[in-house]
């Protein structure tokens, strides 16, 4: 039976990404992320659901959300879920459900919207800068593209 484990999601770190190493020196960094859902109900009345997430990533890519994310801001990932589960201290079960980020996207401007500017963000795959975040910090390795380079 063919199997397909792939999420993307949008939305704000309700926490400071919180970056450690492995024994081996893989960055790895967490975070949590919510998704605000607004609906009406049966009576008219609009109502919001927000679904929290925690998500977690690895080498270069957790070093960039490390480095340019926050609490509050916005950023877009696509992953997989996994599954962990351990014992409690009282030997009971648990279990929980999170994503390990393949690819990110910055969504929001690095001043939060308070600076006046536009700002797309940047997305960033697998070790490789595909956009530079907004408010002019850019990942390493990035390079500008020249203006005479675009093609409109």
């Amino acid at each position: 039976m063919a199997s397909y484990n792939r999420v993307i999601l949008m939305g704000n770190l309700t926490r400071d990404p919180e970056l450690r190493y492995l024994p081996n020196n893989t960055p790895v960094v967490n975070f949590g992320l919510a998704m605000n859902r607004r609906y009406k109900n049966q009576q008219g009345e609009q109502q919001e659901e927000v679904t929290f997430v925690d998500c977690e990533s690895f080498g270069r890519q957790a070093e960039v959300i490390n480095q340019y994310m926050q609490k509050g801001r916005s950023l877009m990932i696509e992953g997989r879920l996994k599954l962990d589960q351990w014992q409690n201290q009282e030997g009971q079960n648990r279990s929980k459900l999170k994503v390990i980020v393949q690819t990110f996207t910055f969504v929001d401007s690095r001043g939060g919207g308070g600076d006046g500017g536009g700002g797309g963000g940047g997305s960033y795959q697998g070790g490789q800068s595909q956009a530079q975040p907004a408010g002019g910090d850019q990942p390493p390795g990035h390079e500008p593209v020249p203006e005479d380079d675009i093609p409109f």
